[in-house]
């Protein structure tokens, strides 16, 4: 699984012109899935999203998580993320799992995080033509795999 989590002030996915989803300060994370990826990623992944100390305490440091800000949580499925550009230049998808695998791991993740954050994470729509807006705020932006949790 890959992971890009940006810091926000607000986000929304917007799916056919309506709002699907939208949060306040909090993360808007975008997930790539891969065949291999399995459910014990997905909770590690979780776990260290919730964790991630990149909100400012009272002193202006980072140093608060999600937690305990009370903050809130967009999740949007994101296959590009699994994109190889090796050769030419047009991306190869290869790497990004099918419905089949990626839709539950995806619903996985997503229960894992609001059980993590104790807040409910709000989704666009797998597979759907989705529209994200969001206001980055630092600008903090942390990517992660799992591949290269060791």
């Amino acid at each position: 699984m890959r992971t890009v989590i940006q810091r926000v002030s607000h986000a929304s996915v917007t799916i056919d012109g309506c709002v699907h989803g939208s949060i306040q300060q909090g993360f808007l994370i975008l997930l790539g899935i891969e065949p291999s990826d399995t459910e014990a990623d997905a909770d590690w992944l979780a776990k260290k999203a919730a964790g991630l100390r990149v909100f400012d305490d009272e002193e202006g440091v980072m140093n608060r998580d999600i937690v305990s800000i009370g903050g809130n949580a967009l999740v949007v499925s994101q296959f590009t993320l699994m994109a190889s550009c090796k050769k030419g230049n047009r991306p190869s998808y290869l790497r990004a799992a099918g419905h089949d695998i990626a839709v539950p791991l995806y619903e996985y993740f997503c229960q894992r995080l609001s059980e993590a954050i104790g807040n409910q994470v709000e989704t666009g729509i797998f597979g759907a033509d989705m529209k994200v807006e969001l206001l980055n705020d630092g600008p903090v932006t942390i990517c992660m795999d799992t591949k290269n949790k060791e």
